[in-house]
């Protein structure tokens, strides 16, 4: 059957395709240990799981707003007021969509012409490469490295003019590294220089440790206007499934993305918007109780990694991931995948989907139980030091 053209743009999702590989092996009989899919291992706080309860028990079941509903804007509003000091109108500049996801697709689609150029700071998310090239724009890869730190001249050698948006990422995934404040001023002062967007993928933001400083590219004044902020409830609040983000820009750009959201998706889900409320007003205490866990196996995980020969392995200041080298062994990141996941049961997601400077690198995952953790580094430290020894 011939598809339409656009569909090359659709390559399979490199960080979902492993995971389903896994979950076949699973029904095979195998004993799989899933360190793959990012995707906080707690439950929903129940006073937002309650939330969605009783609001569908209520009736509100209904269309909404294609914006989202006031009272979730606001909240939003005042949660950024409040965590990183942003004045935002909760009436033109804030759209909620059904995923953090969805609104980067919307935020590309209103923004971006075929033969733009869209600096993405690599490694990344391969969604971010996908919603870029979905509209004819043209990917054009700032490598950071496996810390995601910004080399300024490496970026600035990058801009041409036909350079439209700079993409940033941080807390990051797969590295979980995270850009300084001076790092951040870099691009703001190169964006406003140049008069260019900044899509700023944020859904890490609750995520850091060791107190380390940093703040949101929406903060930087001189390009206040041409920051377009993602961010959702997904990784803070462990609501993967429920589906919900949101983006903070001009009232231009807010405009154009709620257009496509009226002629795609209508709206988010009307009882889910309700949970998002109750996320951000209730207690917070659930973050900082999962966060110092992931920091518990974080500390673990990195340890453990650097004392297998032939493994490096940084350490992240926020996310939940780590991205450690293997090149050692002479195969590409996906052979590296693919045996660990077939000859030792260990799924992990290959480098190379994450951009060119992904390559030689793997992603894990350690939003999982330590005891998961520890077994599938005694899996790994196995298959590396046969394939050292061949």
């Amino acid at each position: 059957m011939r598809l339409a053209n656009i569909m090359n743009v659709f390559k399979p999702s490199g960080t979902i395709a492993m995971a389903e590989k896994a979950r076949e092996l699973a029904r095979s009989g195998r004993r799989i240990y899933n360190l793959d899919v990012g995707e906080p291992d707690f439950d929903t706080p129940e006073h937002i799981k309650r939330a969605a309860i009783e609001a569908l028990m209520e009736g509100f079941t209904h269309y909404t707003s294609s914006l989202g509903i006031i009272e979730l804007r606001r909240a939003i509003a005042e949660y950024l007021r409040n965590r990183r000091g942003l004045d935002i109108n909760p009436e033109k500049e804030i759209i909620v969509t059904p995923g953090a996801k969805h609104a980067i697709y919307c935020a590309c689609l209103a923004t971006l012409n075929p033969g733009d150029e869209v600096l993405v700071l690599t490694p990344t998310w391969p969604t971010h490469f996908t919603c870029v090239e979905v509209t004819g724009a043209i990917v054009v890869e700032v490598p950071c490295g496996e810390t995601y730190s910004l080399d300024e001249e490496v970026l600035k050698e990058r801009i041409t003019p036909k350079t439209r948006m700079i993409i940033v990422n941080s807390p990051n995934n797969p590295t979980g590294g995270v850009l300084s404040i001076s790092e951040l001023k870099v691009i703001a002062d190169l964006a406003a220089e140049y008069d260019l967007l900044v899509l700023s993928d944020e859904i890490y933001d609750e995520i850091i440790y060791d107190g380390f400083e940093t703040r949101s590219m929406a903060s930087f004044d001189n390009i206040r206007d041409n920051v377009i902020l993602i961010n959702g409830f997904s990784k803070a609040y462990a609501m993967t499934g429920w589906r919900l983000g949101y983006a903070i820009a001009n009232e231009t750009i807010i405009d154009a993305m709620n257009r496509i959201q009226q002629s795609t998706t209508t709206c988010p889900a009307s009882f889910i918007q309700k949970a998002g409320i109750a996320a951000l007003k209730g207690p917070q205490d659930s973050i900082r109780k999962m966060v110092e866990e992931f920091d518990r196996r974080r500390k673990y995980i990195v340890k453990a990694l650097n004392e297998i020969p032939g493994v490096r392995c940084a350490m992240p200041k926020g996310a939940f991931y780590v991205f450690p080298r293997l090149s050692e062994l002479g195969m590409s990141s996906f052979e590296v995948s693919m045996k660990l996941l077939e000859e030792e049961g260990v799924s992990t997601t290959p480098g190379s989907v994450f951009g060119k400077c992904g390559e030689g690198h793997i992603r894990l995952s350690y939003a999982t139980s330590l005891e998961v953790i520890a077994e599938a580094l005694e899996k790994i430290k196995g298959f590396v030091e046969r394939y050292l020894q061949m």
